[in-house]
């Protein structure tokens, strides 16, 4: 018998939460429950973590640095000083008007 983490109690037995059901399409099951299992994680965390993207509201501040991690930009400019950001001899006449 498989049993799913997200119907287990113990992780949201706190009061403040509300157990909610929705109807989705069975390719989407599908696919949320190969998610899941790929990030060694519950349906319902992946369900969570997807409203509060949706929604706009995150558990905790993310730092610029994972930002743009998260947006696929680390390393985007190719063929630079890895330096560039923090070495103050690429910063001489940053900022002057030519």
């Amino acid at each position: 018998m498989v049993s799913y983490a997200s119907d287990s109690y113990a992780k949201m037995s706190d009061m403040s939460s509300a157990r909610i059901t929705v109807r989705v399409p069975q390719a989407l099951t599908a696919r949320l429950r190969t998610h899941s299992r790929a990030k060694g994680t519950t349906e319902s965390e992946v369900v969570r973590e997807a409203l509060e993207t949706y929604l706009g509201k995150t558990k905790k501040e993310s730092s610029a640095y994972e930002l743009a991690d998260a947006a696929g930009i680390i390393g985007a400019a190719r063929k630079l000083p890895k330096d560039l950001s923090t070495n103050p001899r690429h910063f001489k006449g940053f900022g002057r008007e030519k």
